[in-house]
């Protein structure tokens, strides 16, 4: 099978969108106090995600300047320093159009590494070489490119085995590292937390475990034993390669030991603020959904959270959780999580599994899809598949088809016809924020009773948690209280049965 060179520069579908900070009412989850989005206008502060941004922008690599190793078979025990690099990706099924978009979507997340890309090549096969992934004719084509362009990578569009790896580096005779490797580097250069840096650290272990041989050829192997005819073995006859790689692995085991008991301490203070949520029935709103459709602009629009905004995939890795109200006053969290993509690493998903768990416990879902990108069906397939793995499936779902204001009018008809009730916004400009505020508070849960209670003065904590977690219908001051007609949880109303009156 011939590759085909597929375009990378002409055409760009993943195309962020700079968040405005207009919003509703927010608060931080766990304050006491409120604070208004609208405050943020008009200030010469910057907020925390353009200081975080600035700080990224501030230096840049610059091609060809770095010290490379010369021997790539001691790559896994450095940090990987993508530069000048050539694509390839292996076409199984589907059309030539789905090969060039995933190929595409692999230019970004490289550039977004840091990387330099030079050509972009696809094969169509069967199935991948078990041993050089592309077939060793292929392999030696590849060869070639790589010395043309003067490349010093390969990155593979697909998870390759040891072997693959191994037999790849030795045609080509540059590094090659695969699509689960790239994912890993992204965000471990774009975490920011101290939970979200251990869970990063964590998948990339799980990763090098078993490619610790695969990369080291150059290392001596144990011989056969004494007695086998011909054997270089036996004692005192064993290299020292072997011994490395065996306490490698040990440490790398006892370093993966390490960091799980540290993230399950780290979990306990982020359950503990879920209990308190769960146990005064603040509902929970989840944004999920594919890398760079836009969700934390949309936080940021809904809340003014200030969480960083970048044209990149995986900007940002680390929840966060902000506290918003509907039109009527009922307060709810509204909270950012880590954005999908295809084929999403397996060990990511294990290491960000309590991460993961929010939008598992949530009342709602919101789905941001990219509504500009050239195959958003394919993006809300993907999101669906990671969300059936972490068991979220069967919490309700809310699609938001964001970036309406770049999206071709054809695909926008199209996901009109196939995504029934789903809500189309821009967070860059604010249309149709309001009637997704209003589908939210549609979609959460429905308070449990309707009550009438005089609540004396001296107890004003409840009449506060009906505001915050309630619907009030009517208020009246009177002499002995605060006259309340509401819907309410079912645990407040328990505690409201004591002033209970049919008098209002």
């Amino acid at each position: 099978m011939d590759m085909t060179r597929t375009a990378l520069n002409d055409h760009d579908p993943f195309d962020g969108d700079d968040a405005e900070r207009d919003a509703i009412v927010i608060d931080d989850a766990d304050a006491d106090g409120v604070t208004y989005a609208e405050s943020r206008r008009g200030s010469d502060v910057p907020d925390q995600g353009q200081l975080e941004l600035e700080e990224r922008h501030a230096l840049r690599r610059v091609a060809g300047l770095s010290t490379e190793l010369q021997d790539v078979t001691e790559v896994e025990y450095r940090s990987l320093r993508l530069e000048r690099v050539v694509l390839i990706g292996v076409w199984t099924s589907g059309t030539q159009l789905d090969a060039d978009n995933s190929l595409v979507e692999l230019k970004q997340l490289a550039e977004t590494a840091g990387a330099m890309v030079l050509e972009g090549v696809t094969q169509r096969r069967s199935k991948p070489d078990p041993a050089t992934y592309v077939g060793s004719g292929k392999a030696v084509e590849l060869r070639d490119i790589v010395e043309s362009t003067g490349a010093d990578t390969v990155i593979c569009d697909g998870e390759l085995t040891p072997g693959q790896l191994r037999q790849l580096e030795e045609v080509v005779k540059v590094k090659v590292i695969d699509r689960t490797a790239l994912i890993l580097d992204i965000f471990a250069q774009h975490a920011r937390s101290r939970e979200g840096k251990a869970q990063v650290e964590l998948a990339q272990l799980s990763y090098l475990l078993p490619r610790l041989r695969g990369w080291g050829d150059s290392l001596s192997r144990q011989g056969g034993g004494a007695g086998g005819g011909g054997g270089n073995g036996g004692v005192g006859l064993r290299g020292p390669g072997e011994t490395k790689i065996e306490t490698d692995r040990r440490r790398i085991n006892a370093k993966m030991a390490r960091l799980r008991r540290q993230l399950q301490h780290m979990s306990v203070a982020r359950d503990i603020k879920r209990d308190k949520r769960r146990t005064r029935q603040v509902p929970a709103v989840t944004i999920a959904g594919y890398t760079n459709a836009g969700k934390s602009s949309l936080l940021n629009r809904l809340t003014g959270a200030g969480v960083l905004v970048e044209n990149a995939l995986f900007a940002t890795l680390d929840p966060t959780v902000r506290q918003a109200r509907t039109p009527d006053g009922r307060a709810f969290t509204l909270s950012d999580t880590v954005g999908f993509v295809r084929h999403l690493p397996h060990q990511l998903v294990e290491a960000f599994r309590s991460t993961l768990e929010e939008v598992a416990d949530a009342d709602l879902i919101v789905h941001v899809v990219d509504g500009s990108h050239p195959d958003p069906e394919q993006q809300l397939a993907s999101v669906r598949e990671v969300l059936a793995d972490i068991d979220a499936s069967d919490v309700p779902e809310l699609i938001v088809i964001n970036k309406t204001d770049a999206a071709d009018s054809t695909v926008l008809k199209q996901l009109r016809t196939r995504l029934p009730g789903a809500v189309e916004v821009s967070a860059r400009t604010g249309q149709g924020i309001d009637e997704l505020i209003d589908s939210i508070s549609g979609a959460l849960p429905q308070l449990e009773r309707e009550v009438r209670a005089l609540v004396p003065y001296q107890r004003g904590d409840l009449v506060s948690r009906v505001y915050e977690e309630g619907r009030i219908l009517s208020e009246k001051h009177t002499e002995s209280g605060t006259a309340l007609h509401a819907w309410v949880p079912e645990m407040l109303a328990n505690q409201l049965d004591e002033y209970a009156t049919a008098q209002i």
